[in-house]
């Protein structure tokens, strides 16, 4: 798969003319609406995914894009995994020269900034409603994103740039914490369902990350579990590893990063004989997770 879907378009007009805006201020006079009433309201943005589309003013701070900083990049970073881990949306297959990835992470940027706005447009109508004291606020993603690391872009890989999400949940009256625990986005409906009082549903397999708002300190899950449906791939990250394996059986390959000293993943210890125990670990727990969940989607289709 080849070419250049990182688009860059400065728009003229204002927040208005994109969909963003526009979504922005529909849920705005919806909150205003529906003021008087119990509400669940889920806006759903799409930047800053490609195309990077947003009005002129909010790339001004990001030119010249020459000026932007580029990821490093280290010789050899693909020699020892397996071929199943490498992204195909590299800058090459991208047809990306060094000018074009610049412009793309500045219009990355432009585009969060863009995306800001608008959650600040929702934000300040819930607040100007007087709703602002009893509405729970959860502010999510469906994945990360790759700009250059290891010279990979967009969502495809395990790697922490891709299967990490920003997750943010306000309730009114707990204090603004910081909470280091590993969490999975199945866990959110359990977690508002909690929060709203509604019955627990065992069948569920998200986890009610209500004990955490309380306390921070707290852990609900030793590890993340991830998906890359399309690479066959299947990631268990804990705070000492990232354990990533292609194939239920790994018979495409396995990569392990120590990410205490190895923050930005480079290199994979898998074939190491020093960490063949580790290996070992972790390719017993990734056969227990889905064993587990394969038997949950069978009672569940029951």
């Amino acid at each position: 798969m080849g070419g250049n879907t990182f688009v860059v378009v400065e728009a003229d007009g204002d927040d208005l003319v994109n969909c963003d805006g526009k979504t922005a201020k529909k849920a705005a006079e919806l909150i205003a609406t529906h003021r008087e009433e119990r509400f669940w309201l889920g806006v759903g943005f799409v930047r800053p995914h490609v195309p990077f589309v947003a009005p002129r003013p909010y790339f001004e701070p990001f030119k010249p894009y020459e000026k932007l900083s580029l990821p490093p990049k280290l010789p050899g970073d693909w020699d020892d995994i397996p071929k199943a881990g490498i992204n195909y949306k590299t800058s090459e297959n991208m047809k990306m020269d060094e000018r074009r990835q610049k412009k793309a992470v500045g219009g990355y940027y432009a585009s969060v900034a863009y995306l800001d706005a608008q959650v600040g447009v929702v934000l300040d109508a819930l607040e100007k409603s007087g709703r602002k004291d009893e509405t729970i606020i959860v502010f999510t993603s469906d994945h990360g994103y790759h700009l250059g690391e290891h010279d990979f872009w967009a969502k495809v890989s395990l790697r922490d740039e891709s299967s990490g999400v920003p997750l943010i949940i306000r309730v009114p009256g707990v204090k603004p914490a910081v909470c280091e625990s590993f969490v999975e986005l199945i866990d959110l409906y359990p977690t508002l369902a909690a929060l709203c009082g509604l019955p627990a549903q065992e069948r569920l397999q998200g986890k009610d990350l209500s004990p955490l708002l309380d306390d921070p300190s707290r852990s609900v899950r030793g590890a993340a579990f991830s998906v890359a449906p399309m690479r066959e791939g299947f990631l268990l990250r804990t705070a000492e590893y990232a354990y990533i394996q292609y194939g239920e059986d790994a018979a495409k390959g396995i990569e392990l990063f120590d990410v205490a000293k190895d923050p930005g993943q480079f290199r994979n210890l898998a074939a190491d004989p020093a960490h063949a125990g580790t290996v070992a670990e972790y390719r017993e727990r990734m056969t227990d997770k889905l064993r587990e969940l394969r038997r949950n989607d069978l009672e569940i289709g029951r």
